[in-house]
């Protein structure tokens, strides 16, 4: 496309230097007119009333509420769809990889889907991918479907969600912007905790009561749902290029994308800390092995796999409405360390109820990721912003399937022990490591956070 400011051709994302955007499309606070202020909220009083003003924003509640319908239907269908395959196998190795096909499917397209963030209307984009995974979630219900035929429907499923929170991201940031965007993305995040909870409380009473296959179709249901709740409650944008302006190709976004992520200080260290999940989530994907260990049951798993989802919303909330801006910027790291430390404890052999408040522990430190998230999307251009945030969330689920599947693997020789001890190890020395950049550069990422929504 062409740059109006150089006059020259190509898709340049803006780059960033110093700490500060070279060049970067400007937004206003969609439905009022309103541009930030320069020096944002970040130190002043209004950061308390963050979560107040964002709920009073229309469009924020329509995609706040068909993200819930989404998180809900999709845990149900992971519970469905590993309970479905355990049936036909009596593998608990066969239900394991079922759960880490959810994660590695951005491993093959997860950068590319993420670019079309960049290229079409998000809204658009967000409602395309809600109708495409209807349709693939549906026809994992078909009666006398093999294995090999689940697990290919189960993957393409998942690809849809790549360009729709992408998509999702990039809008949120065109409605709400600043504090208010901290605080819209840590209700986002918030949901799918609560969601995980109400999918692990209510997933296995559902599938006994309706049937598995009956269950796979209703999810489906609730993508058709959120499709029409975004095109009725959502206003359409433009797709984020200059009008009149040539498309750039699918690849030559994805590679600018690239670039801009790791060639930047701020959103490189920001995106290895997000990727720290893949240590800290080994004890999710191992909880039916670590339930049979010491004689449980689904009853059991059930708490093992709940427990960081409710330490994530009281971690989550603390985080964002008690400690300002500044201090929990850097606190980021040192809650990085956190969230994989308390899994060390695993060396001792701890009771039941000891695990349940270790991953408790684990996922309020983990909370972090609420505000990395926000942190993250403000600091890109908006240019860029879709693209950025997806190729980074692809990594995320990426690293979160790597750590499942090789989890999976080692326990079958070891027992889950040693392997949780192994991972809560690796995850704190990864921290560690990041943290020495991240004291350097959480002292102007709460500066660069506004000052992009205000050039």
């Amino acid at each position: 496309m062409r740059d109006p400011r150089t006059g020259s051709r190509g898709f340049d994302i803006p780059r960033q230097s110093a700490g500060s955007h070279e060049s970067l499309a400007v937004t206003g606070t969609a439905g009022t007119g309103e541009r930030p202020s320069p020096k944002g909220d970040a130190s002043g009083p209004d950061w308390r009333n963050s979560y107040r003003d964002v709920v009073r924003v229309g469009e924020f509640r329509v995609m706040w509420l068909a993200h819930a319908l989404s998180m809900t239907g999709n845990y149900l269908l992971n519970i469905a769809v590993t309970v479905l395959v355990f049936r036909q196998t009596g593998s608990a190795l066969a239900s394991g990889l079922t759960l880490a096909l959810t994660f590695l499917s951005p491993l093959i397209a997860g950068p590319l889907l993420s670019g079309l963030a960049d290229l079409f209307p998000r809204r658009s984009v967000m409602v395309v991918s809600d109708v495409l995974r209807a349709a693939l979630v549906m026809c994992i219900g078909i009666p006398g479907l093999p294995v090999w035929g689940i697990w290919l429907l189960l993957f393409c499923s998942v690809l849809p969600m790549l360009p729709f929170g992408a998509a999702r991201a990039a809008l949120m940031s065109q409605i709400v912007q600043g504090e208010r965007f901290v605080a819209g993305s840590t209700l986002i995040n918030l949901t799918t905790q609560v969601g995980t909870l109400v999918g692990l409380a209510a997933g296995g009473a559902v599938v006994a009561l309706v049937d598995a296959r009956t269950t796979v179709v209703y999810n489906g249901l609730t993508f058709l749902l959120s499709a029409a709740i975004i095109a009725l409650g959502v206003r359409s944008r433009p797709a984020p290029t200059v009008e009149g302006s040539e498309r750039p190709g699918l690849w030559k976004v994805v590679r600018g994308g690239a670039r801009l992520v790791f060639g930047d200080a701020h959103l490189r260290t920001l995106a290895l800390l997000a990727w720290l999940a893949g240590c800290y989530i080994v004890p999710y994907g191992l909880a039916n092995p670590m339930a049979a260990e010491i004689g449980g049951g689904a009853a059991v798993a059930g708490l093992i796999m709940a427990s960081p989802s409710v330490g994530a919303v009281f971690g989550g909330l603390v985080l964002t409405r008690l400690i300002g801006p500044p201090t929990r910027m850097r606190l980021l790291a040192p809650m990085a360390v956190a969230a994989s430390l308390p899994l060390t404890a695993w060396v001792f052999g701890p009771p039941l109820w000891l695990m349940a408040v270790l991953l408790v522990l684990s996922g309020m430190a983990a909370s972090y990721q609420f505000v990395a998230n926000a942190a993250f999307v403000l600091c890109a251009p908006a240019a860029g912003r879709g693209l950025a945030f997806g190729l980074v969330a692809a990594g995320l689920q990426v690293v979160q399937g790597i750590g499942i599947a090789t989890a999976s693997l080692l326990v079958e020789f070891t027992g889950s022990q040693p392997v949780i001890v192994a991972a809560g190890a690796l995850g704190s020395l990864g921290a560690l490591g990041l943290s020495i950049p991240w004291s350097r550069l959480s002292r102007g990422t709460v500066e660069l956070m506004h000052r992009s929504e205000s050039q």
